[in-house]
């Protein structure tokens, strides 16, 4: 993730493009500094550039304890905050243990393993083995405060329909 170079977003060498405002930055800034200041330990990144510009490098948080907010609130930037669980059971109940749930991902092996955690995660999408996950075939959307309903698919279309049944007898 260090190697991810941060710049204009119509570079075609640009691997990570600015945030959305400045707003954002210092939210995101904030969520890692809060990781840091209760345990966490910076990887790599972990502080804005700087200078023009809404940039934030991609950042690898590990050893993050239970209380940072960084867990609990959406994110919205280039930030892997990793926790370690000893259990299959304990990483889904630490991954569903926020009001939010957009999107989660899997890395495993076993696909009886695959399907079992993307059940039980509550999240509108799940990736497995692979970190991009929004297909315009596809429905996006999320659960809890993330979401109400999909775009995109088949499902999304339905969010337009106002369908209405009627039966007749001749």
């Amino acid at each position: 993730m260090g190697e991810l170079n941060l710049g204009n977003g119509l570079d075609p060498a640009t691997k990570l493009g600015p945030l959305i405002n400045a707003n954002q930055l210092e939210t995101v800034q904030e969520l890692v500094d809060d990781a840091v200041a209760q345990g966490a330990t910076v990887a790599v990144g972990g502080q804005a550039p700087g200078g023009p510009g809404n940039f934030y490098p991609a950042t690898v948080l590990v050893g993050v304890p239970a209380g940072a907010r960084i867990l609990k609130e959406e994110v919205f930037g280039p930030v892997a905050p990793i926790v370690g669980f000893d259990t299959e059971e304990q990483g889904i109940a630490a991954a569903n243990d926020t009001e939010y749930g957009l999107a989660a991902y899997i890395w495993t092996k076993s696909l009886d393993r695959a399907l079992r955690v993307a059940e039980a995660l509550e999240a509108g999408m799940v990736g497995v083995n692979r970190g991009v996950i929004s297909d315009p075939a596809a429905p996006f959307g999320g659960v809890k405060e993330s979401g109400f309903g999909r775009e995109g698919g088949y499902e999304g279309i339905e969010e337009y329909l106002d369908i209405k049944y009627i039966a007749l007898t001749n």
